[in-house]
């Protein structure tokens, strides 16, 4: 030690008199250092954290070391995705307390380090759910609303109050980043175009009517709901703005246990669900059943000037709606295990929605320049719907000796169909509302869709030295769908004829096949993941009535790359990039267009074709004492950009279907946090800005936008004594300039209270969904011919009060070779 400070100062007098002061202070800091090392250097404590109950790894853990003398910290480390760690220490005698959001503080003592040794490995540690016992019966208490980590948002669905008697729907309007319009569709990061899973995998649901259809899921079966806005590339390619996983409720307890839920609400919203399972020994049988009963009334209204030569005509139209329906959903399955390492799950979904809808459409036309009415136009609609579909899957999953290796195999085929029968009555009155003598008109649409996929999937994953990890995998999906539309009318006699154009039968089968492969590392602190997915896509539409056939086929490839680095203070730091595509689904292609109103049509294009992204992100994390935050900026640069265009004809009616623009370029931020101020009072949100350049001039020289947005989500929960919680969740989305204009701000409040009760084990929870009524989608929309205004509110105030009972046993200790790793 003294020969190398002689030779640093020998050495220090070449240098001016600001580079001595600086090895001076490097000197200083040599020798406290060598004080705190006490003649030793430091040592690698190592190890790794997970779920007591099923084994899990936990990413994103943090654990710390104290000095057992003193308790003062002396160093800290975050967790990777294998639930690994890392803390460089010298010889000394301490303890480590490990932490988790949703999980108990653990502390493991006596963690000694010996003067020379390299590696300390400790035991794995085991982390627990926070939980509370009451009368010999255990309640698991929920996770935090939001967990968080580099690549993807955890949100605990259970936890968030306001979430009772709900669907998939209300859920996911209030899950960070996501947004969700009076149709049900669903936008991520400003991006309509989301991948939506259900437990990882396609679903029925979000096929034939898109993100509208997990109307028909009800919340009460949710675990939570995972998002992922930068995929690699074990992830199909297909969605541009990420992945959005819902993961439904399964147990894999010893013996019975379950939970059950009880839901009345206004407007008319009756439920009932419950999610049991039992497992003995080498089988576990698990079941979901949900029923609802819903009566959703709606509204919408549209003003819109069309200008002709020097003439401007005015309509105005007003709707109201009002939707009832009947669903029902089970969900059972049998796992089996062969032994600790080998297990088969056999699982079938069946689900069905009845569903009548009544809408009425009045419409007042105008002259602009007498400002006088020329005319009143009633149309009603007269919807009966039957909508089953059924889900049949086998998965069989084998770990190995060696941690974190696995190989998963996955066979499914969902088989739905849909069947519309819709009349439409229309009258036409003079101005002053009295029968104009114009006959009425009587006109029926029947339509029927179907949809069969086969889906085989296999994953291996191969860990290597120490921390590195092998990926790769096959999918094969094979999906038919058809659309048998027509649209008659009844004449004078009583007799119907066919319209012209609106009958046909639409086919669309699509096959995309696809081989990944991703490697990954680390190397000090910093973590490294690189892959590459390579997909083959053919799709063919066929009109088979006209004979018109679309055959497309292409081959693409999709790199993605994620490089983490820890920081010191508990903080962590990731690049990622990723190639994604948005292929033109069945709803975007088909040309039948919706038909309930006459002068306002919307259809697909059989035209469209894909559009692509590449997809650039850095995120931070930093773990608090009290909670933690991460902060995203990204990038999105897109090209064949799809997006919906209006135009108006010089009668006044419109049509709007999907396009290909020129590109698109999204930046933004985001920042997502979780803090605790206090044990009564825990706080949840999200921010995220967001600017989008749309370039739509090389089809019409207006098709361009410029626009800066952002919206909030916060959500803030009170303990007011034991037992009893108050909830308060807002929305803000502001405005924000399109292609063809602009839509204005949203906002909205949710309150809930809930109150255990039954000796804890039930909960009330009473809920109202938009207090002030205020989530209205509010838009204008111009073209060089019409100016059009709507307002639509496709879900009033909504009042909810659910019971829900939990029936939970005391986890047996499992038998030896059964437990598994779940």
């Amino acid at each position: 030690m003294k020969l190398i400070f002689t030779s640093v100062l020998n050495t220090s007098g070449q240098f001016g008199a600001g580079r001595y002061l600086f090895l001076l202070s490097l000197i200083s800091a040599f020798f406290v250092s060598a004080g705190v090392q006490a003649q030793g250097e430091k040592s690698k404590v190592t190890g790794k954290i997970a779920d007591t109950s099923n084994g899990a790894p936990l990413g994103y853990a943090s654990v710390r070391l104290f000095k057992s003398v003193d308790s003062s910290f002396v160093a800290g480390a975050i967790t990777d995705e294998t639930g690994g760690f890392v803390i460089e220490v010298v010889a000394g005698n301490y303890y480590a307390l490990s932490e988790f959001i949703g999980y108990k503080p653990h502390f493991s003592s006596g963690v000694r380090v010996q003067q020379g040794a390299k590696v300390l490995n400790l035991p794995d540690i085991k982390l627990t759910a926070s939980a509370r016992n009451l009368d010999e019966v255990t309640v698991q208490a929920e996770k935090s609303s939001m967990e968080l980590s580099l690549d993807k948002k955890i949100f605990n669905v259970g936890k968030d109050l306001a979430n009772s008697g709900g669907t998939a729907v209300d859920i996911l309007t209030n899950v960070p980043s996501v947004a969700v319009d009076v149709e049900g569709n669903v936008s991520l990061r400003g991006s309509g175009n989301v991948r939506i899973l259900i437990d990882g995998k396609p679903s029925g649901l979000v096929s034939l009517k898109g993100g509208a259809g997990l109307q028909q899921l009800q919340g009460s079966i949710i675990e939570r709901v995972e998002i992922i806005t930068n995929p690699s590339a074990r992830y199909e390619a297909e969605g541009m703005g990420g992945i959005i996983n819902i993961v439904l409720k399964k147990e894999r307890k010893e013996g019975f246990n379950g939970s059950f839920d009880i839901i009345t609400g206004h407007p008319t919203n009756y439920g009932a669900a419950a999610n049991v399972n039992y497992r003995k020994n080498k089988l576990n049988f698990f079941i979901n059943y949900t029923l609802s009963f819903r009566n959703t009334p709606g509204r919408n209204n549209v003003y819109q000037e069309t200008y002709r030569n020097d003439s401007t005509i005015i309509m105005q139209r007003d709707m109201s709606s009002k939707l009832k329906g009947m669903n029902n959903s089970a969900r059972g399955g049998i796992d089996y295990y062969f032994n600790a390492k080998n297990i088969l799950t056999g699982a079938y979904t069946w689900r069905t929605s009845k569903g009548k809808r009544y809408s009425t459409l009045t419409y007042r036309d105008y002259l602009f320049s007498t400002n006088n009415p020329t005319g009143i136009t009633t149309r009603t609609q007269d919807e009966t719907e039957t909508e089953p579909n059924s889900e049949y899957a086998i998965t069989y999953r084998k770990t190995f000796d060696r941690k974190g290796r696995e190989f998963t195999a996955d066979v499914r085929y969902l088989d739905n169909w849909e069947n519309s029968d819709q009349y439409y009555n229309e009258h036409i009155f003079k101005p002053n509302g009295t029968p104009s003598g114009i006959p009425s008109i009587l006109q029926r649409a029947l339509n029927f869709e179907t949809e069969k996929q086969l889906l085989f999937q296999i994953d291996y994953v191969h860990p290597f030295g120490k921390d590195g990890k092998m990926e790769a995998g096959l999918r094969s999906s094979s999906r038919d769908m058809t659309n048998d539309y027509s649209v008659t009318q009844r004449d004078e006699s009583g007799g119907w004829f066919e319209l012209p154009n609106l009958t046909n039968d639409f086919l669309y089968e699509e096959d995309i096949h696809a081989a990944y492969a991703i490697i990954g590392n680390k190397t000090g602190k910093f973590s490294y993941q690189a892959g590459l997915r390579a997909e083959w896509t053919g799709v063919t539409t066929e009109l088979r009535t006209t004979k018109e056939v679309n055959d497309r086929n292409y081959a693409n490839l999709f790199p993605s790359a994620h490089i983490t680095y820890d920081l010191a203070k508990q903080n962590a730091l990731q690049l990622s990039f990723s190639r994604r595509v948005r292929r033109p689904q069945y709803n975007d292609l088909t040309p039948f267009a919706t038909f309930s109103d006459n002068r306002n049509y919307w259809s697909g294009n059989p035209d469209l074709n894909p559009e692509f992204t590449n997809v650039f992100e850095a995120g931070h994390i930093k773990y608090l004492e009290k909670g933690s935050v991460t902060s995203s900026i990204y990038y999105r640069h897109t090209t064949g950009k799809i997006t919906s265009i209006r135009r108006v004809e010089d009668n006044g009616n419109s049509y709007t279907r999907p396009e290909n623009l020129g590109t698109e370029d999204s930046y933004g931020a985001e920042f997502t946090g979780s803090l605790v101020p206090y044990k009564w009072w825990k706080l949840d949100g999200s921010v995220n800005f967001f600017r989008a350049v749309t370039d739509g001039t090389d089809v019409d020289q207006t098709f361009q936008s410029d626009t800066y947005s952002w919206f909030v989500r916060m959500m803030s929960r009170f303990t007011l004594w034991q037992s009893a919680d108050v909830q308060l969740r807002g929305n803000y989305e502001a405005p924000q300039q399109t292609p063809q204009g602009r839509r204005k701000a949203l906002a909205t409040l949710d309150l809930a209270a809930t109150k255990d009760i039954l000796k804890g084990n039930g909960t009330l929870t009473l809920s109202v969904i938009d207090v002030f009524n205020s989530r209205k989608f509010r838009s204008i929309t111009e073209g060089p011919n019409f100016y059009a205004r709507t307002n639509s509110q496709g879900r009033l105030r909504q009042i909810n009060l659910t019971l829900n009972y939990r029936l939970h046993q005391a986890k047996k200790k499992p038998k030896e070779g059964l437990d598994g790793e779940f």
